[in-house]
């Protein structure tokens, strides 16, 4: 048995290097604990700013007038639904089938033509691609108010405002430019080695696309296909513009934010929060149904392109 003798100095160097480094680590740990306690404060309470008004607004459609301007968040003293079927003969149900016929072929053809333009971007290199790309992107960064008048005009020359069908193909256009660029980043992350074996199986671009490409890019497409949803049903100054009744005899086609408005002028002098409310929670329950249910998918399409 080896017995090492140290001299004095030495092992105070090394008691002091020790306590050193255990110092360094409480200090790491307890900056780690403090930045911890304060992100999740944040959250918290960012949670809160989020979540408060949404039970303010769905308790309130269950109140009456009184009660709503008693107390804000208490529950209801007594149960009424009734403001639920006075919004409704208001004209709700009407603004709810508007945008959903709207929103059934504005996000797919979206998707479609969206994806479409993206894939060829990110995988097939030609002379501008990098121009087009770019002229897509800057599409999302410009403001949609320059453009009203021209498109007001432009929508009206071809006999389409009011129109169903002239609303989905503005709404396609206005989401095309992220649509492509956050495709385009999903699309440049695949592994090329599956393309190529298609391509030499002797499978074309197109089955490639649709039987290949796109089911590696589901994650990817349920995350902005959501983002879409949620655009498209909360707009508001573009069906102001273009789905407006032009004359006497042309029906009202309005949208659903449109309807909250309407709901709010046909009271006039009148209170009648409870049916506002009620409009608004008819309004955002399909919204909170499709965003908890698809929570996941969104994550891991957000999270896919960096982890791979």
């Amino acid at each position: 048995m080896t017995t090492v003798i140290k001299a004095p100095g030495e092992a105070a160097a090394e008691r002091s290097g020790g306590t050193g480094r255990a110092g360094r680590g409480q200090d790491g740990r307890s900056e780690g604990v403090v930045l911890n306690v304060f992100s999740h404060g944040f959250l918290v309470l960012w949670a809160l700013l989020i979540v408060l008004p949404l039970i303010w607004l769905a308790l309130g459609s269950f109140k009456t007038d009184a009660q709503i301007g008693g107390s804000a968040l208490s529950w209801p003293s007594q149960w009424h639904f009734d403001a639920f079927g006075r919004a409704w003969d208001k004209g709700i149900g009407d603004y709810f089938a508007n945008t959903l016929i709207v929103l059934v072929f504005s996000v797919p053809l979206t998707m479609l033509f969206g994806s479409m333009a993206a894939y060829v971007l990110a995988r097939y290199p030609f002379r501008g691609n990098r121009f087009v790309y770019y002229f897509f992107v800057s599409g999302a960064m410009f403001p949609v108010f320059l453009a009203l008048v021209p498109l007001f005009f432009m929508v009206k020359r071809f006999d389409m405002l009011n129109t169903y069908h002239g609303l989905i193909l503005v709404y396609v256009a206005y989401s095309m430019p992220f649509t492509v660029f956050f495709m385009h980043s999903f699309f440049r992350t695949l592994p090329s080695a599956v393309h190529e074996a298609a391509v030499i199986d002797g499978a074309s671009d197109t089955r490639i696309f649709f039987q290949v490409m796109l089911p590696m890019a589901k994650p990817g497409l349920i995350s902005v296909g959501i983002f879409n949803t949620l655009g498209q049903w909360n707009q508001y100054i573009l069906p102001a513009v273009l789905m407006q009744p032009q004359s006497s005899t042309d029906p009202e086609r309005y949208m659903l934010t449109q309807g909250l408005i309407q709901l709010q002028y046909q009271m006039g002098y009148e209170t009648d929060l409870p049916v506002l409310f009620a409009g608004v929670t008819v309004a955002m329950i399909p919204m909170l149904v499709v965003y908890l249910s698809f929570q996941r998918q969104i994550q891991a399409g957000l999270t896919s392109a960096t982890l791979k």
